[in-house]
């Protein structure tokens, strides 16, 4: 199983110890990680737990969020993305796809290129 129980994590105030830094639960930052725009500490429930995974997400050097014919086709290309178990990532918080399409892309914000960088 990849991650790790939020339940064997440090908890300081309102964020966690993980991986020698603080992280609040699902809120992006920007990433660590060589060519990654950003980076959270996923939530994920399995077998009614709750477990956490750093999830790096957005290519440094796109452009995002520049237009709304973009930002249509980049939601509607990926909504197809499959994991390697054939099953779609827009809906998995432990995908890169789920968090670019909520983060970098979203549909209800305006298309201004300002978005999350």
């Amino acid at each position: 199983m990849p991650g790790i129980e939020v339940s064997k994590l440090e908890k300081i105030k309102n964020q966690y110890k993980y991986q020698g830094r603080l992280w609040s639960l699902n809120k992006p930052v920007k990433s660590t990680a060589k060519g990654k725009k950003m980076m959270v500490l996923a939530v994920k429930t399995i077998d009614k737990k709750k477990w956490v995974k750093v999830v790096h997400f957005g290519a440094l050097g796109y452009r995002h969020n520049y237009s709304m014919k973009a930002k249509i086709n980049y939601l509607l290309r990926s909504a197809g993305i499959r994991n390697k178990e054939g099953k779609l990532t827009k809906n998995d918080p432990w995908s890169a796809n789920y968090w670019s399409r909520r983060i970098l892309w979203p549909l209800d914000k305006p298309a201004d290129g300002k978005a999350a960088v």
